[in-house]
């Protein structure tokens, strides 16, 4: 009896861990073009790798200002540029370590002088880049860069028509 009680409680523990995972969907750069000219809300397209230290600082950032900007409906998409090999059981888990909330597409592209452009034309291939859109306001901007919490509060601000919020929390 003793037995079938660790083999409940062990089946309800991985039964929840394996809920919790989100899924990663595989997507080519047509597939996200859609996404992104299709939103209907704010969105920030945070690029990403998980060997990339800057890109795994700034996506705790992302995440917290879509949570400070949930009244504007501002969404955040991680579109992973790790390797075919970490899809979607290494990106999956991973994530859940990292305690990513938002979507996860993995970018099924490898030439980059093809999906880069499609993005932004003046993206070398560089990460953490980041594109953030509204198409109801008209306005793209994109970084190359690693963005600091600062740069992400005022362009999401921007982003969504709050920038003098944005400001009186800085004074």
């Amino acid at each position: 009896m003793e037995n079938m009680k660790r083999i409940v409680i062990i089946f309800f523990i991985l039964f929840g861990l394996l809920a919790e995972a989100q899924d990663v969907k595989r997507i080519k750069i047509t597939d996200l073009e859609k996404i992104i000219a299709g939103s209907k809300t704010p969105l920030i397209v945070s690029f990403w790798a998980t060997f990339c230290i800057p890109c795994l600082e700034e996506i705790p950032h992302l995440q917290d200002a879509v949570q400070r900007y949930k009244a504007d409906s501002v969404k955040l998409l991680l579109v992973s540029l790790d390797l075919e090999e970490f899809y979607p059981k290494k990106l999956r888990d991973f994530a859940a370590r990292r305690k990513f909330n938002a979507p996860i597409l993995w970018l099924d592209e490898y030439n980059a002088d093809y999906f880069c452009p499609k993005v932004d034309s003046s993206w070398s291939g560089a990460i953490p880049a980041t594109l953030m859109i509204n198409n109801r306001r008209g306005v793209r901007k994109f970084f190359e860069e690693q963005l600091s919490p600062e740069k992400i509060d005022a362009e999401v601000a921007a982003m969504v028509g709050r920038e003098q919020e944005a400001v009186s929390r800085k004074q």
